[in-house]
């Protein structure tokens, strides 16, 4: 055998381990000693980031949510029913509307509920208006304020979705009608001290009342230099001398048992019944009742 062959021979030796011979056998063989594998189930695993067979996610920015309690100028004016939102921008732009006491002329200004807002000088308000009249028990603060007991906001908790609040006060131990509104006119109308509206009281002293202290009462009284004007007082026809009728403008009842303290009488008993034309009738103690279109009327008219 000659050199030539032999080298041939050691040629196909190197072809050992050859499935088939096949040239693409050889190269897999050559690949295969660097000690890698690219066969299916060895390749190695890549981590991937994003999914390229679905559309990349765009990321919305966050949606600010605005202020349940805020509401736009324009609109808190035109829900107050002075004019249309249109007509508000106009009248904002021209400075006639305050908010706190600051003349706001911004599109778009917002405003909380509680906040003064006048046009033209006048309070306004957005909530529907509403009238109710209360008639009051023993036992309840007449006071808007948290953290005092049990007050007459409770008994008219249900009476309406409108902030309303009472029209004077009567003390904790005190009865009878209170109304309550979120009408600013009203509430104006209610405590001028020249214009006010009379209320009628029922009240029992501890003792008979002297007719000369009756008639002080009804002339004119005053208390620390300061006068002050009752309606009428009377007796009440049919009971003792203890018992009195009084028809007075102010709107608190402390002025009236400043009266009487004045004149040494202590009162026993004090019973608003009636405000203006407004009396208890049908509305037993402790309940409430929504005034009639005429009785607010009657209200709005008295001078």
């Amino acid at each position: 055998m000659s050199r030539h062959q032999g080298s041939s021979g050691k040629g196909k030796s190197g072809g050992r381990g050859h499935s088939n011979g096949s040239p693409a056998g050889g190269e897999r063989s050559r690949d295969n000693s660097k000690g890698k594998s690219f066969a299916r189930g060895n390749a190695p695993m890549r981590k991937t980031t994003k999914d390229i067979s679905k559309p990349e996610e765009v990321k919305k920015a966050p949606v600010k949510k605005g202020n349940p309690d805020e509401i736009r100028l324009n609109k808190y004016i035109a829900n107050s029913g002075i004019c249309s939102r249109r007509d508000a921008d106009m009248h904002i732009s021209t400075g006639s509307v305050t908010v706190n006491g600051k003349v706001v002329t911004e599109m778009g200004y917002k405003v909380k509920l509680e906040d003064d807002v006048r046009f033209d000088g006048s309070r306004i308000n957005p909530e529907k208006k509403a009238y109710v009249l209360l008639n009051k028990p023993k036992g309840f603060a007449s006071t808007t304020s948290e953290g005092k007991g049990r007050t007459v906001m409770d008994l008219v908790a249900n009476a309406t979705t409108s902030r309303i609040k009472p029209i004077g006060r009567l003390g904790r131990n005190s009865l009878g009608l209170i109304l309550f509104t979120n009408d600013e006119a009203l509430v104006k109308k209610f405590t001028n001290s020249k214009n006010g509206v009379p209320r009628l009281f029922q009240i029992e002293l501890d003792k008979n009342l002297k007719f000369e202290d009756l008639k002080s009462i009804q002339d004119g009284i005053r208390i620390d230099g300061k006068l002050v004007p009752v309606e009428e007082i009377s007796y009440i026809e049919g009971e003792s001398k203890n018992q009195i009728g009084l028809k007075i403008k102010n709107t608190g009842n402390t002025v009236i048992r400043s009266i009487f303290d004045h004149l040494k009488y202590e009162i026993v008993k004090l019973d608003c019944v009636a405000i203006a034309g407004l009396t208890k009738k049908d509305i037993p103690r402790g309940h409430w009742k929504h005034l009639t279109e005429q009785e607010v009327n009657n209200l709005k008219m008295m001078s």
